[in-house]
């Protein structure tokens, strides 16, 4: 059953998640761009503890993102630097490569709340420079939603024909 888009939405009003990993990363969120008729931007509301992240330092191909802090302090880990943050600043993550690399941490004493807007692209890859890893994505069809999803790491390089029948 699809949801009928608002023109206004009350971040009160909006069902948040709370999840955790491991040891540094946990966040109270959700995403609403949907919720607004949004189908080319992505925007989320976030709820960060102390001491931890939403998410790993990763870097977008196609996606630019923003984040607006609304309350708390941090660390905006950008590339090689660090930059303290708090609230009213406007952070910058575009598309490119390890040079855009991005990372929010709550390094404050009170939750860090933000505000996360992107593009959505129907394609889009994403790399882990921690980790290794690479994020293969596919966000939506023309139709109906189609995703493919595949997280790797570079070194399995295959021949473009190795498992192809009669290849």
């Amino acid at each position: 059953m699809a949801t009928e888009s608002k023109a206004v939405i009350n971040i009160a009003d909006l069902k948040l998640d709370h999840w955790q990993q491991g040891t540094l990363y946990e966040s109270v969120d959700t995403s609403f761009g949907a919720l607004l008729g949004l189908t080319g931007l992505g925007i989320s509301y976030n709820e960060v503890p102390p001491g931890k992240s939403g998410c790993p330092f990763h870097n977008h191909h196609v996606e630019d993102e923003l984040f607006y802090v609304i309350s708390g302090t941090g660390e905006y880990r950008f590339g090689g630097e660090r930059h303290a943050i708090k609230a009213g600043d406007a952070l910058g993550a575009p598309a490119g490569g390890p040079e855009t690399a991005h990372q929010i941490i709550n390094t404050g004493t009170a939750p860090l709340v933000y505000l996360g807007i992107s593009t959505m692209a129907k394609t889009e890859i994403v790399e882990y420079p921690d980790s290794g890893k690479f994020l293969a994505k596919t966000n939506r069809g023309d139709t109906k939603p189609v995703r493919f999803r595949h997280i790797g790491r570079p070194g399995a390089d295959l021949d473009y024909w190795v498992g192809e029948p009669g290849a």
